[in-house]
């Protein structure tokens, strides 16, 4: 459940986040140093990163959760 909504929001951020950054790239492009306005490379790294970063940091608590035994989470409440 919490890695679905994490992948959720990360196809989200992607959906939104790659066209903003093609457009947001034309405009500083005299700013960009040794690449490219449409670089690939630059793209996949940075979206891997970005995805990788996001898996990690879903699955700490989704494993955090899937230790506790239900029948004592719910007698706690």
């Amino acid at each position: 459940m919490v890695l679905r909504e994490t992948g959720g929001a990360v196809a989200a951020g992607l959906a939104l986040g790659l066209p903003a950054a093609f457009v947001v790239s034309r405009s500083i492009s005299s700013q960009l140093f040794g690449v490219s306005v449409v670089d690939p490379m630059t793209g996949v790294a940075a979206v891997g990163l970005m995805t990788a970063i996001a898996a990690v940091s879903a699955f700490i608590p989704a494993h955090r959760i899937a230790r506790i035994d239900p029948a004592s989470a719910m007698r706690c409440e």
